[in-house]
């Protein structure tokens, strides 16, 4: 998967430190050891004695190779069972067992040119780190109920509402389980507290874990950074304004809270146009009906808002519900 270098450098620095504490402790406890059973400390100096110098010194006495190596091997493995019996008598288990923080790559993160799942894992969770919209939060599907939806029909539509949440809730589930850099544009449509936020959630964190690159950011503070960034000078802002280009997900929440000026125009018009160009996937979600979209933003943006999938939400305002005790 595609991760960014902020989010690669964290996992590195973290398998680094890990590594380190890791040979750190290993240090630590052969040390105790040695003080503790100073027949282990004998054992690895002569564990230590290479191959070659113990070939040497048989064929100065004109022995046969074969059974110089032979004799070798024995003296070997007899010193390290010996000192796997000291090990077991006087530690606990794994004590002295010294092997690194990952067995497959040594702890350096790749293997050849392939990152390691050690190091990919980090980056997983790194990623999650990035949603800062939702730091505080932990939605996941599993936490989803349908019954705060009516099983009624909804009169503007026609259409039973729950009956549309439920076809709602197993399509993102199944957008964020299979995401791809092909994936579908999103426009999550509807009056507030009707889960728009929650779902667009759910998919950022499975897409993060599934290892993509995504942010997820309100509509007016992406605005505010990419403000920052053009008229300020602003490098972190410069930093965040190109993820928001670049990440493979970049879902947008809230679009209509922000303040309406000029400069929010241009930027929406070339962040998405730039994202629809590039294949990168968007998902909008909005209070806004498709008119007030039309009304509040330029014809362009309002074509390429079109152009997204929508995902209706329906029903009553969940946050008033549970605010009743529901």
């Amino acid at each position: 998967m595609a991760y960014s270098a902020e989010v690669i450098a964290a996992a590195r620095a973290r398998l680094a430190e890990a590594k380190a504490e890791r040979e750190a402790e290993n240090r630590q406890h052969l040390a105790e050891a040695y003080e503790k059973v100073p027949r282990i400390h004998e054992i690895d100096r002569q564990l230590r004695v290479t191959m070659a110098e113990a070939f040497r010194a048989a064929f100065a006495a004109g022995e046969d190779g074969t059974q110089a190596m032979e004799r070798v091997r024995d003296r070997n493995l007899a010193l390290q069972r010996e000192r796997r019996e000291l090990a077991a008598q006087y530690f606990e288990e794994g004590f002295l067992d010294d092997g690194p923080i990952c067995e497959r790559c040594g702890g350096e993160g790749y293997v050849g040119t392939a990152m390691c799942e050690c190091l990919a894992e980090l980056c997983r969770q790194e990623q999650k780190k990035a949603l800062t919209l939702l730091a505080a939060g932990k939605e996941s599907f599993g936490q989803f109920r349908l019954d705060y939806y009516p099983d009624r029909t909804d009169a503007a539509t026609g259409m039973n509402i729950r009956a549309v949440m439920a076809n709602n809730f197993e399509f993102c589930r199944n957008y964020a389980y299979s995401f791809t850099e092909k994936s579908e544009n999103l426009l999550f449509s509807g009056d507030t507290g009707l889960g728009k936020t929650f779902l667009s959630a759910c998919i950022a964190r499975a897409v993060a874990e599934g290892g993509h690159s995504v942010i997820y950011e309100s509509a007016s503070r992406l605005f505010a950074t990419m403000e920052r960034a053009r008229f300020n000078g602003d490098e972190r802002a410069q930093a965040e304004s190109a993820k928001f280009a670049e990440c493979e997900l970049l879902i947008v929440d809230d679009l209509g809270t922000e303040m309406p000026s000029q400069f929010i125009n241009a930027a929406l018009y070339g962040l998405v146009n730039d994202r629809l160009l590039t294949g990168r996937p968007t998902i909008v979600s909005t209070n806004l009906t498709s008119e007030e979209i039309a009304r509040r933003y330029t014809p362009q943006i309002a074509s390429r808002l079109r152009s997204f999938r929508r995902v209706p939400f329906m029903g009553e305002d969940i946050r008033v519900m549970k605010s009743r005790g529901k």
